[in-house]
């Protein structure tokens, strides 16, 4: 099944997409209200009402490397930072390159959205807590990561999360396949099959220390083959079974 946002009418709807049609829900993955509207009509929305977004750094051993961060061991749990809400950006939509930034980075990645609240889960029930799957951009003002206490303006700064298009619910996230193309060109190429710590490894270490609410999300790690975007450049992130987020850079 898949679940979308979008605006109609004015309003923003949760709803089922059925066929070339969005059945109404009461919330995410609540029963339907017996409205309707046309998919292909819908102002989509990020598929997820998050009180934070979790991430994964350092996640793929080729990304580690590509940065030189390979100097010492592999991490021996995750690198977990935050961004808010305010970070999210809608599937379609255009996030302007900051002018704060001379070195502006594209991170493609599988994200999930929690569907009921999680503390302590082991990973062999921490899957049962997600909601769906859905593909993440983690824009990054790189030169910023380096100077910033607490990566704020270099990860979390206004429409710096692009997610969509649509959240899968019926989806195995242990060997799939995740594309970043930009403006046509793969630019990275990698299986999640390859991250360091797997879905159910990462949501059990971080409710170890936090609790995650419906609606929040996580983004699980970018692979090798990070870059720069610019004003004009298209990006697309695209994962093996939900579909493809596209991102216009402006």
């Amino acid at each position: 099944m898949r679940l979308v946002r979008m605006m109609w009418n004015g309003e923003a709807h949760w709803g089922e997409v059925d066929g070339e049609a969005v059945q109404f829900t009461r919330g995410m993955g609540g029963p339907r209200t017996g409205d309707s509207a046309p998919l292909d009509e819908a102002a989509l929305l990020p598929p997820a009402e998050p009180s934070k977004i979790v991430c994964v750094g350092r996640n793929y051993l080729d990304h580690i490397r590509e940065l030189g961060n390979d100097k010492g061991d592999l991490p021996t749990e995750p690198g977990i930072f935050l961004k808010g809400p305010n970070a999210l950006a809608e599937p379609g939509g255009t996030v302007d390159a900051p002018e704060w930034s001379d070195n502006f980075h594209f991170e493609g990645e599988l994200a999930l959205v929690i569907g009921t609240r999680a503390r302590h889960l082991t990973p062999e029930n921490a899957l049962a807590a997600v909601a769906g799957y859905t593909c993440g951009l983690d824009l990054t003002a790189r030169d910023r990561q380096k100077t910033d206490l607490q990566w704020f303006r270099a990860k979390a700064a206004d429409r710096f999360c692009p997610l969509g298009p649509w959240l899968e619910t019926d989806f195995d996230p242990s060997d799939v396949r995740v594309q970043t193309r930009v403006n046509g060109e793969t630019k990275q190429d990698s299986r999640t099959s390859l991250m360091i710590f797997d879905v159910p490894a990462i949501l059990a270490y971080v409710t170890r220390f936090v609790t995650l609410e419906p609606g929040d999300v996580v983004l699980t790690g970018t692979p090798e083959g990070v870059g720069p975007v610019k004003a004009g450049d298209t990006v697309e992130v695209d994962v093996e079974g939900i579909g493809v987020l596209v991102t216009r850079i402006g």
